[in-house]
């Protein structure tokens, strides 16, 4: 039971700092850099963080995640009641967050790396603003489970 606890609340905190994360750069440090507010270098070192900070939640999240959901489903509740169904959305949306984030930070820093801002600020912003998109869906699948509105 306190094991439980405590894997719910590392999996809903990481899941919110990384959500949160991405929302803050697809919507303040991107646009700030598509108006010349930032130079590569800074930009640059918070695309890796953002990226260390991606793969260090995604790891959590699939620890976590693995063992709430091994406590808590069986392949046919995963597969056939609402809840399950929550649970494999949370997994896709979880795998298109971290693979969006991965794509916009490469694209980004290739950019950057020729001593750009603007340019590649912009061609990212479309990737991120969808990663943002996705990690808000992840908030309210993980809303919806919370809720228990999903119990069949």
């Amino acid at each position: 039971m306190v094991l439980d606890t405590v894997m719910t609340t590392l999996h809903v905190l990481v899941g919110a700092l990384w959500v949160g994360s991405v929302v803050f750069v697809a919507g303040a440090i991107l646009p700030a850099a598509v108006e010349g507010a930032l130079d590569a270098a800074p930009l640059e070192k918070i695309a890796d963080r953002l990226v260390y900070l991606s793969r260090g939640s995604s790891v959590v999240m699939f620890l976590t995640g693995g063992h709430l959901a091994g406590t808590r489903y069986t392949i046919e509740t995963l597969t056939g009641t609402g809840r399950g169904h929550l649970v494999l959305a949370m997994l896709a949306l979880w795998l298109a967050l971290a693979a969006l984030v991965e794509v916009g930070r490469s694209r980004l820093v290739d950019g950057l790396q020729e001593k750009r801002v603007r340019t590649p600020a912009a061609e990212v912003t479309t990737v991120f603003r969808v990663a943002a998109v996705v990690g808000i869906l992840l908030l309210v699948d993980a809303g919806l489970l919370a809720s228990g509105l999903a119990l069949y």
